[in-house]
C-alpha cells in the first residue's frame, strides 16, 4: 500500500457486473476531479484470443484446461510488479487488450483479441484504478492484494453472473451460446480456487441477487432487470470508510439490515449506494497522500 500513490481495485469475474462499478467510479472521479490511471485486468492475460483457442484444446495431466482465472493464463508477476512500482513511484507499464473490432480500429496493425504494445504510464496521475479478475489475488508466487489501498468486490449470485456473461459474450463479443457455456464450465474449478477467496480479502462487497426464478441460468432468455433484483452491500472493514452502515442506511431509501455490517436494498439503488459510500472514502484516501497533484490542487 502507498499513501503517496494509492491503488483502488475492483475484483470480480467476467459477467459479475464490474463494468457497472467502473462506471460508478468514473462518475466519482469526474465529480471530485481525480486523474486516474485505468488498468483493465484483461490486458494482463498471457495469450491473445487466437493463442488461447489453441491452448485450451490441450488438457494437462489431470484433465484440466487453461482458463483466464488461473495464474497460468495471466502475467500475474507483471501485474504484481505494476502495483508495486506504482505504489512506490506513481509509474509502471500498461497495455490494452482489444475486445472488439471497434476497439482495434485505432490500431491498424492489430486485430480483435490482440494486445497493444506496453507503454509507460503518463506522469502526474492521482491514483491507479484496476478492474478485473485478480485485484485481490494471493498465490504462492505473488501477493497482489497487499498493494491495494481500497479493494472492492463485485459478486452477484452465481446464476446471475452466468446469465450476464452468456448475454454479453453472445451479443457483444461474437461467441455462440454453446461456446460461452463451455467456457463457464471449464472455468469452475479455477473460479473456486482463485476468484472466490478474493471476496474474503475485500474492504467492501457488492452483490446483486435476482428475486425471480433463475434456476437454470443456461435457459434464461433475458437478464433479470434491476426491479427484479435486490442488492447487498457488505462493509467488511468499517475502518476503511468514513460512512458507517447505519449512516448509509439513512441515505438509501428502502434499505434495511439483517446483519450489522450488511445492507439490503432495491438493486436500482446500488450505484447510488456505491457513490454515497465510496466518494468520501476516496477523498479521505487522497487527502492522506503526502505528495500528490490532487492534494496540492485542492
Amino acid at each position: 500500500m502507498s499513501m503517496q500513490h494509492p491503488i483502488i481495485a475492483v475484483t470480480g469475474s467476467s459477467g459479475a457486473g464490474t463494468s457497472t462499478v467502473r462506471e460508478a467510479f468514473e462518475h466519482i472521479f469526474a465529480e471530485i476531479g481525480v486523474n486516474p490511471v485505468v488498468i483493465e485486468g484483461d490486458s494482463f492475460q498471457k495469450y491473445t484470443r487466437a493463442e488461447m483457442y489453441e491452448r485450451i484444446k490441450i488438457p494437462d495431466l489431470f484433465g484440466r484446461r487453461l482458463t483466464h482465472f488461473a495464474p497460468e493464463g495471466n502475467l500475474l508477476e507483471r501485474l504484481d510488479q505494476l502495483f508495486r512500482d506504482y505504489s512506490e513511484t506513481g509509474s509502471g507499464e500498461k497495455r490494452l487488450y482489444l475486445h472488439s473490432r471497434e476497439e482495434a480500429v485505432a490500431y491498424p496493425d492489430l486485430s480483435r483479441g490482440e494486445f497493444t504494445p506496453w507503454e509507460v504510464i503518463p506522469p502526474n496521475s492521482d491514483l491507479l484504478f484496476y478492474e478485473g479478475l485478480h485485484g485481490g489475488l494471493v498465490t504462492e508466487n505473488c501477493n497482489i492484494a497487499q498493494h491495494v489501498d481500497l479493494l472492492v468486490g463485485v459478486a452477484p449470485t452465481t446464476n446471475l453472473e452466468w446469465i450476464q456473461k452468456i448475454h454479453r459474450d453472445s451479443s457483444e463479443r461474437g461467441y455462440t451460446h454453446a461456446e460461452v457455456v463451455s467456457t463457464i464450465v471449464r472455468r469452475m474449478p479455477d473460479y473456486v480456487t482463485y476468484v472466490s477467496p478474493q471476496f474474503s480479502r475485500t474492504d467492501v462487497n457488492f452483490q446483486r441477487v435476482p428475486i425471480i426464478d433463475t434456476a437454470n441460468p443456461f435457459d434464461v432468455q433475458d437478464i433479470p432487470a434491476l426491479h427484479e433484483s435486490l442488492a447487498i452491500v457488505h462493509i467488511r472493514r468499517p475502518e476503511k470508510f468514513s460512512i458507517s452502515i447505519d449512516e448509509l442506511r439513512e441515505q438509501v431509501e428502502n434499505s434495511y439490515s439483517i446483519k450489522s455490517n450488511q445492507l439490503i436494498m432495491p438493486a436500482e439503488k446500488m450505484v447510488f449506494a456505491m457513490e454515497t459510500l465510496l466518494t468520501p472514502t476516496i477523498k479521505m484516501l487522497l487527502g492522506n497522500c503526502t505528495d500528490t497533484q490532487w492534494k496540492s490542487a485542492k
